[in-house]
């Protein structure tokens, strides 16, 4: 079966709802520290999610991953390694800037360089196993228009962005802090900027693993789902980063208890009733903020079958359809409640200006598959 790049798009519009909702779930958790969540959770979107439906959908995922050569398993675990260090620190820009402006920002650099800097490396250095090069996608009018939506898609992201720093330089701190408990708009655009480039290397890491695609699909997996096999070599790098720096901040804050802990610690003269942590809610919100945090994957690997030659623009549908979505969940969460006209009129164009990107990328791959 053909390539469809416009179910292309609707899984990458999919897998966008799935990321720009992971973050909601967390709100739930009580009296646990953000290491401590944020690995519960982790672990359920880098290690149980991926092997079970790996398991479930593909043939002899581990027979296909023994036959791989160590280059390719390398490379995939080492920009998954990477890109771990960009969610890391897109926890902690949800955190200081909300899910409107946080994710604009750290998105914008991730879709830019996420997107472009495969073919353009591909184009430097033939030999890394990136995908098409940026000189053959140019040479085609499928790849210019392609390209074309690349780019309206990244003036959309920065219209989305200038809406939230709007919105920033309006609203007194207190409406702020009301609406983001931890703002810090500093501290925020810092880590936004490390996680967007650092987030990038996912990108790669998915290039990497074209060959594992390859040989699921030889081991009689169906096409749609040959994605999924290479996401549990990806994501043990993911793995890997958080649970060392989260393990790390559980010894210094003192906070490792908190998952066994049915009582938090508390100053003297509170009520103790205050102190009852609701574990299993907590593991609960957990677990579904992590399994929304790996379906974006799921539904990213699937739209990436359906683009065929240029599914780098994969990446960038899947920034798009994320900023989309959680841009919703911020009005929906009252995030922009006291923001302008101004911001409000920037924040609907930056979303317009993305949805017709993923019309002209779903039409840039359609030309070339047809």
């Amino acid at each position: 079966m053909s390539p469809n790049p416009f179910f292309g798009v609707v899984f990458h519009w999919l897998g966008g709802l799935a990321s720009g909702s992971f973050y909601v779930p967390y709100r739930g958790v009580r009296k646990w520290s953000w290491e401590t969540y944020w690995l519960a959770g982790g672990f359920f979107a880098w290690i149980i999610c991926p092997w079970t439906l790996a398991l479930l959908m593909t043939k002899d995922v581990a027979g296909v991953l023994r036959q791989q050569t160590a280059s390719t398993i390398w490379w995939t675990y080492f920009f998954g390694l990477l890109w771990g260090f960009g969610g890391l620190t897109f926890g902690l820009t949800m955190r200081y800037l909300g899910m409107s402006l946080g994710m604009g920002v750290a998105l914008g650099y991730c879709s830019a360089l996420g997107t472009l800097l495969p073919p353009v490396f591909k184009s430097l250095m033939p030999g890394l196993p990136v995908g098409t090069s940026i000189v053959e996608i140019v040479k085609t009018t499928s790849g210019q228009v392609t390209l074309l939506g690349v780019g309206v898609c990244l003036l959309g992201i920065g219209i989305a962005a200038l809406a939230g720093l709007t919105k920033e330089h309006e609203m007194p701190e207190e409406q702020k802090k009301k609406a983001i408990t931890e703002f810090n708009f500093r501290k925020g655009i810092l880590v936004a900027t490390f996680s967007g480039i650092l987030s990038a290397c996912f990108a790669f890491a998915l290039q990497a693993g074209k060959p594992i695609n390859e040989a699921s699909l030889a081991a009689g997996t169906s096409p749609i789902w040959t994605g999924l096999p290479p996401l549990t070599v990806l994501l043990l790098g993911g793995f890997t980063t958080n649970f060392i720096w989260c393990v790390f901040l559980n010894f210094r804050n003192k906070t490792a208890r908190q998952y066994f802990a049915s009582r938090a610690e508390v100053a003297a003269g509170v009520d103790a009733a205050d102190s009852k942590v609701p574990l299993f809610a907590n593991y609960l919100f957990s677990a579904l903020a992590g399994t929304c945090w790996y379906l974006q994957f799921f539904f990213y690997t699937m739209g990436a079958t359906q683009m065929g030659k240029y599914d780098f623009a994969s990446w960038t549908l899947h920034m798009a359809s994320i900023i989309i979505f959680s841009t919703m969940w911020g009005w929906a969460l009252r995030e922009w409640k006291g923001a302008s006209k101004k911001a409000h009129g920037l924040i609907a164009a930056g979303i317009a200006t993305l949805v017709i990107s993923t019309i002209i990328i779903g039409w840039g791959t359609y030309l070339k598959s047809h």
